[in-house]
């Protein structure tokens, strides 16, 4: 099963590009810019990775970000990426940004953007990996931020895909945002909202997505096995729920997989996916893996996942159909012992 995972073709839904910032490059960047890091060594900054919730990881995330100041780090931050996807065969990305975390530091939008979408077009061209861009906005600051975020990407409508809200969910319900994201959808974006794993008041939140937002994707959202009307309301929507094993693993002590096999059973539309894999350790393969074996998944459960995501994808009917083409060939032709 090891083999059949890592080598099926793939699409990722919920990685956080900030996210894929590895210690190495990090330090890299660190010295390019003259930026001093509170590590000696990279065994060092890994050792400080010891959170165990949300609050404390983001605090060491946005930390992080300090290194990214130029177009070109941008560009070797996505590129980095994409040479992983293709060590691990996933072959679509949407990968979410965050513009206000850099704009507050006097990185403009223009920057953030264009190191990036030069990474996608290079990572498309040399190894066939295609990529859309989702802007998300910062629930832990306000609207009106968020709204100024939303204006900074009305010139690049066509490099981004849809919008979405990440950062810390306490005191910030999905409700806060709701005339921003009807703004988004007014400019054509697609809509996709955090509901962050065992958090207060996680299962309104995912009602408020659905009810109050009008959502097209859900991330995370595995609080709403705990409500049974819920559950029922996203298998007829047919939600897409992007699950983050590892990384629930950090911030809840865990990884919720057998909840996976439970989302599977109820015919819920969960895929899996790496979110912040340098700071949670683990990629799509390593993140597909923990799930089957925790979770005693077998081989059409996991083709489902992937089945789902890339159903799941804001990619035309067409583009769909060549990618699940590609994946159910491979899981036709090959065999699990």
């Amino acid at each position: 099963m090891d083999q059949y995972i890592s080598q099926m073709p793939k699409a990722e839904l919920h990685v956080h590009i900030e996210g894929t910032l590895e210690p190495e490059l990090k330090f890299h960047l660190a010295e390019r810019n003259n930026i001093k890091l509170p590590y000696q060594t990279v065994e060092d900054m890994r050792a400080a990775y010891g959170f165990d919730d949300l609050p404390s990881f983001l605090k060491v995330y946005y930390e992080g970000m300090s290194v990214l100041l130029t177009q070109t780090d941008f560009y070797d931050l996505t590129l980095a990426y994409f040479k992983k996807c293709v060590e691990q065969n996933v072959i679509y990305a949407e990968l979410f940004f965050d513009p206000q975390a850099h704009m507050v530091r006097g990185v403009s939008f223009d920057t953030v953007i264009q190191g990036i979408h030069q990474a996608q077009l290079e990572a498309e061209e040399r190894w066939g990996v295609k990529s859309q861009l989702i802007m998300c906005f910062l629930r832990d600051m306000d609207a009106a931020s968020a709204q100024d975020a939303l204006e900074a990407s009305i010139p690049y409508k066509d490099w981004i895909v849809g919008v979405g809200l990440d950062s810390d969910e306490a005191g910030n319900p999905p409700i806060k945002f709701k005339e921003v994201f009807r703004n988004a959808r007014n400019e054509g974006y697609k809509l996709t909202m955090h509901c962050d794993v065992d958090q207060t008041n996680s299962v309104d939140h995912i009602w408020q997505t659905l009810n109050e937002i009008g959502v097209d994707r859900i991330d995370h959202g595995v609080n709403s096995l705990e409500d049974e009307a819920l559950c029922r309301e996203l298998v007829k929507r047919k939600m897409v729920l992007t699950v983050c094993p590892i990384s629930n693993g950090y911030v809840t002590q865990s990884r919720k997989t057998t909840e996976v096999k439970t989302m599977l059973e109820k015919g819920m539309r969960v895929t899996i996916n790496s979110d912040d894999p340098a700071y949670f350790p683990g990629y799509m393969n390593e993140n597909l893996i923990a799930t089957q074996q925790e979770a005693g998944l077998t081989k059409q459960d996991v083709t489902t996942l992937i089945e789902n995501a890339f159903s799941g994808a804001w990619l035309s009917d067409a583009e769909k159909q060549v990618m699940l083409l590609q994946l159910h060939t491979y899981s036709e032709t090959t065999q699990v012992s």
